[in-house]
């Protein structure tokens, strides 16, 4: 069974299939990201460094912009803006067009009914799939973005502070967080998607999705999307603040990644793991929000207004 997507509610009558529907859900995806995660980079900038210096930066979420505008200017706010632009642009499209594919896939293999009727496990299982080729795609730029953030005279942007890692430590360096972006991303995102998608359905059990405005359908993405962001911040918070921990220098001469990580761990404890959960939890909750809300507008401007759905 091919995935459509459903005509709009506006009366428009044609379908999208196939490589034309997965495009534009890859598209929207990708645009999504990198507009949320790009507009929140002071955010980003002020978590990472409560992550990395929580004994400086103990003042909060506000307290901490005040204090790197005070140590560094109001330029130091966009450090690592070009990596996170670009690297989420590119996550997004796998995230997003992939959760969308693998959907699909598992409603041909199961059924539509038999998907439907265990839709929660379809989610997480969609989810976890799309976010693991999308990490592939994000780790090398999010390695270059918290080694500009960490240490702001490493490099001058996106391109050099890419080409000195590649240079001075190889292509594995880009890689050496790996198990730690998947430990933080993949929860996230089947957290995200499972809590969006349950909480969607909630909302329009009350309200006829047919016959509901494009402002009230935004406005549905936003509120669900708030809900999933939180939830998804809870459960991936421990694994982020390792990853700036492990992004931040390379590692000693032949230690291993899982060695590393093992020594982070112990050293941050569990009230180490979630520094910066304040701030953290503003960020995403606004970025996801924001993301679904952007997600499904360019969704019902690019004509693939459906996607593939398998809700009650």
């Amino acid at each position: 069974m091919a995935a459509t997507a459903k005509p709009a509610a506006s009366g428009s009558t044609t379908e999208l299939s196939g490589l034309q529907l997965y495009s534009r859900f890859a598209f929207a995806g990708a645009v999504c990201c990198s507009i949320t995660h790009g507009a929140l980079t002071p955010v980003d900038v002020v978590k990472t460094r409560i992550q990395l210096d929580p004994v400086t930066y103990n003042r909060g979420l506000f307290g901490g912009f005040k204090q790197v505008i005070a140590n560094e200017g109001a330029g130091a706010l966009l450090t690592g803006f070009g990596p996170t632009a670009a690297g989420y642009f590119l996550q997004g499209a796998f995230k997003f067009g992939g959760y969308e594919l693998f959907k699909q896939q598992f409603i041909n293999q199961l059924g539509y009914e038999t998907a439907s009727n265990n839709r929660t496990a379809v989610y997480l299982a969609s989810s976890a799939f799309a976010e693991f080729f999308a990490d592939i795609a994000l780790c090398p730029l999010e390695a270059t973005r918290i080694r500009l953030v960490s240490q702001p005279t490493f490099a001058s942007g996106l391109l050099s502070g890419f080409g000195k890692i590649l240079k001075n430590e190889g292509v594995g360096a880009f890689y050496s967080g790996f198990g730690p972006i998947l430990f933080k991303q993949v929860p996230y995102t089947m957290a995200k998607f499972v809590v969006y998608e349950n909480v969607a359905e909630l909302i329009y059990r009350s309200i006829d999705k047919n016959t509901a405005s494009d402002g009230t359908k935004t406005a549905v993405n936003l509120g669900s999307g708030l809900i999933a962001g939180f939830a998804a911040a809870l459960v991936s918070q421990p694994a982020d603040t390792m990853l700036s921990k492990i992004n931040k220098t390379p590692g000693l001469p032949g230690e291993s990644t899982t060695s590393r990580l093992i020594k982070i761990g112990k050293e941050l404890g569990i009230r180490g793991s979630y520094a910066g959960i304040g701030a953290r939890l503003f960020m995403v909750g606004t970025l996801t929000a924001g993301q679904f809300a952007i997600y499904g507008d360019i969704k019902r401007l690019l004509g693939a207004t459906g996607g593939v759905e398998i809700s009650k």
